[in-house]
């Protein structure tokens, strides 16, 4: 379902936009703390420059904010409603839910970032 040459493919594995074939990232966990936002230069295999400009990923905080709306709404729907929870308890699932994903959130919101600006080539798999 989901496989190279899709937009998808490359905002889910941090994967290079342009040509899909190896990681954006140094360390493609992105629970790896201290590693976490620390990006290559540019793809081995085409040789994009992931970073078009200095500060090119500070409007990711812009997907980065609706992210974190998503998931803090679905953990509230899913606790207050399918596990009938008090409001309390929801809440302190949102947070619990945000703090746990954050890494996941700061990665995500930069890979659909680098996809607004890039799109896949498959002239530059067959190199």
């Amino acid at each position: 379902m989901i496989r190279k040459g899709m937009r998808l493919y490359s905002i889910l594995f941090g994967a290079c936009p342009k040509c899909h074939e190896e990681s954006m990232y140094v360390n493609p966990n992105p629970y790896a703390l201290s590693e976490t936002l620390k990006i290559n230069d540019e793809c081995s295999h085409c040789h994009t420059r992931y970073r078009m400009e200095p500060s090119f990923f500070y409007g990711s905080m812009y997907v980065s904010y609706a992210i974190g709306i998503a998931f803090a709404v679905t953990a509230f729907v899913v606790s207050y409603n399918i596990f009938d929870s008090s409001l309390d308890t929801a809440f302190m699932a949102i947070i619990i839910t945000l703090i746990a994903l954050i890494p996941v959130i700061m990665r995500l919101s930069r890979n659909i970032w680098i996809n607004l600006f890039m799109k896949y080539d498959k002239n530059l798999v067959k190199k």
